[in-house]
């Protein structure tokens, strides 16, 4: 299921990005790669913000749109 369908307190592992080598180096850089545990703190119509390794980051619902979960 893409992040963007996440509700928030839940506790996921990132499967996939679903874009372009830039958006996935992007993510990449920020910590984002296959494997990831990370957990939804806020999600409503803009932003979702996650939390992963201890840090939060703001991703936007595009974005979190293209990031496929279990």
């Amino acid at each position: 299921m893409p992040l963007s369908m996440v509700g928030p307190g839940q506790k996921v592992r990132l499967i996939s990005v679903t874009a372009g080598r830039n958006v996935r180096n992007r993510l990449a850089a920020m910590g984002l790669v296959p494997g990831t545990e990370l957990e939804v703190i806020s999600r409503g119509r803009g932003p979702v913000i996650i939390s992963v390794n201890s840090n939060r980051l703001i991703l936007g619902y595009g974005m979190a749109s293209k990031i496929e979960v279990a």
